[in-house]
């Protein structure tokens, strides 16, 4: 009776006939290895009715397909990549996005020739701010990267146009209210042995321009910012304006990462 029980209450399987030796992936998963957007994003498209597999619209959530099958995004066919992930070092004066109508120089440039597959800039980094930017078609990773309920780590070293005292440094220690809210950094402190000029900052935050705006709220200019680390990774080894691919223990550390 307990058996039947169990029958009756538990969830109903979903079957789908399996050829032998034939691996199956999750179409959520297929679609964001594709680097279109996150799996979360992908379920969303699939019960929107959207895509479809082998000429069919499917709805249903958790679907498996084999490689083999050909997968639609609306009319156009979806074509799995492998992941790639490039770590540059900008440099200062290029701007952060995949095309400019003004034919400015764009951070697309730098890394042309670091992948055959379509990768894009996770985040931005403004015209004037030099450091770390990670790029990959990776659509799951930098969702999770880029929203704001993972608090992701980043760490830049700021030069002023003057010192900074001690009074406005705890201020900014303590929160700075901005047009957008109360903004706080994890820790802020000067530069070793470069004078009160220079400090480095650690924050979450990944609002537009937040270093520069707190500066300037407090009457200082900011004339150079290099972001030195993000997510744990650090500029080591990379000269300005040059790139490299992530090691793969670096990859798992970032699919690690998980809300604070």
């Amino acid at each position: 009776m307990e058996k039947d029980k169990r029958r009756k209450t538990g969830k109903p399987r979903k079957t789908q006939p399996i050829k032998s030796g034939e691996k199956l992936i999750r179409l959520n998963k297929y679609i964001a290895n594709a680097g279109i957007c996150s799996r979360r994003e992908a379920d969303n498209l699939i019960t929107a009715g959207v895509i479809k597999v082998n000429g069919k619209v499917v709805t249903e959530l958790g679907t498996k397909i084999s490689r083999k099958d050909k997968v639609q995004y609306g009319d156009e066919l979806i074509k799995p990549e492998k992941n790639v992930y490039v770590l540059l070092n900008k440099p200062k004066g290029y701007i952060t996005t995949v095309d400019d109508p003004y034919n400015r120089n764009t951070v697309m440039t730098l890394i042309r020739d670091a992948a055959k597959e379509r990768i894009y800039p996770v985040g931005r980094l403004d015209r004037n701010t030099t450091g770390l930017l990670l790029f990959t078609n990776d659509g799951e990773l930098t969702t999770k990267l880029t929203h704001p309920s993972h608090k992701i780590e980043k760490i830049y070293h700021v030069t002023l146009n003057r010192n900074l005292n001690k009074q406005e440094m705890e201020k900014i220690a303590g929160g700075i209210t901005l047009e957008d809210g109360l903004i706080r950094v994890d820790e802020i402190a000067y530069v070793e042995g470069k004078g009160k000029k220079e400090v480095g900052i650690r924050l979450h935050s990944g609002k537009n321009r937040i270093i520069r705006r707190m500066f300037e709220s407090l009457g200082y200019k900011v004339i150079k910012l290099d972001r030195v680390i993000f997510a744990g990774l650090t500029k080591k080894e990379i000269p300005r304006g040059k790139w490299r691919h992530l090691k793969e223990k670096e990859i798992d550390r970032l699919r690690m990462l998980k809300k604070k």
